[in-house]
């Protein structure tokens, strides 16, 4: 009898495919989801995948998008789940440890691209993650020298993964950005530095979906709740000593706390410090330049 309901299992339609993922999500992102998987892993065009192609799959494929499935009802992201997660329109590979790319990113590279495309700055990312931003400004920005800060050994990793599989030029380095804030030594200096950095409060977990929680990186998305601007301070001090004339910091905030942001920014010595809304109209962007 267990044997049967696992072969059962192993030749769902999609529509029972779909189902099994609505304790977790509405019926759109369900169907979603599951698509993504039967696409992206199993090359079925939408065709097959409405008329009952998943029928037809061989038992090796059936038994692999079994486990997929498993995963995904226990609330992982379907980007671990695949391995890879698609940002400037290119696949980067993600797993456990890195914080998966949001699209609302892409505007932070847009910005510092539009002020830098056809210059050969040398950028710093603060926090790499996956090494989306640094690779793709590396990628887009000809010329560009990057670099990639992180504390994080799996983000180092998966960045060094990303650059070399994508031939992108960044240059990987350990390092704590709250210490090295502090530190006095002579530091390399940059053009632009972009971060994406830890922003939301302890209190805000209570409104995110479990498949955060559970599976990506705490480390790379809270902060106190009595210290919201953590790691927007530590940054900007070591723009303030690293930044050479005319450089310029680029972050992504919080949009609760964008307003304190640029206070803190203007009151670091930073001038002309610009906020920027992200695709949903929300305000989460801000660029400073560094005083002369």
């Amino acid at each position: 009898m267990e044997s049967q309901e696992h072969e059962d299992a192993m030749s769902a339609t999609y529509q029972q495919l779909w189902r099994r993922l609505t304790p977790l999500y509405d019926d759109g992102e369900a169907k979603a989801i599951v698509r993504t998987i039967l696409e992206e892993r199993f090359a079925l065009p939408l065709a097959d995948i409405l008329c009952y192609g998943t029928e037809r799959m061989e038992a090796g494929e059936r038994a692999m998008l079994e486990q997929m499935m498993l995963r995904l009802s226990k609330s992982e992201p379907v980007q671990y789940v695949l391995g890879e997660a698609t940002f400037m329109g290119r696949r980067l590979h993600v797993e456990q440890g890195v914080l998966i790319s949001r699209p609302e990113t892409e505007t932070l590279c847009l910005w510092v691209e539009e002020k830098w495309k056809g210059g050969t700055p040398a950028i710093l990312d603060i926090g790499c993650g996956s090494g989306c931003i640094a690779v793709t400004l590396a990628l887009d920005i000809t010329g560009a020298q990057v670099t990639a800060f992180d504390i994080s050994q799996t983000a180092l990793e998966v960045t060094r993964r990303n650059a070399t599989t994508l031939g992108a030029n960044v240059t990987v380095v350990e390092k704590d950005i709250l210490k090295a804030a502090e530190e006095t030594d002579a530091e390399q200096s940059f053009d632009v530095i972009v971060s994406n950095p830890p922003y939301i409060c302890q209190h805000e977990a209570m409104e995110m979906h479990p498949n955060v929680l559970q599976h990506e990186p705490g480390i790379a998305l809270f902060v106190p709740d009595n210290d919201p601007l953590l790691f927007y301070r530590a940054i900007a001090r070591y723009a303030c000593r690293t930044l050479r004339h005319g450089g310029q910091l680029f972050l992504e905030c919080n949009p609760d706390h964008l307003a304190d942001t640029v206070h803190m920014l203007e009151d670091a010595g930073f001038r002309d410090v610009e906020t920027r809304d992200d695709p949903f109209g929300k305000p989460r962007f801000a660029k400073a330049l560094v005083k002369d």
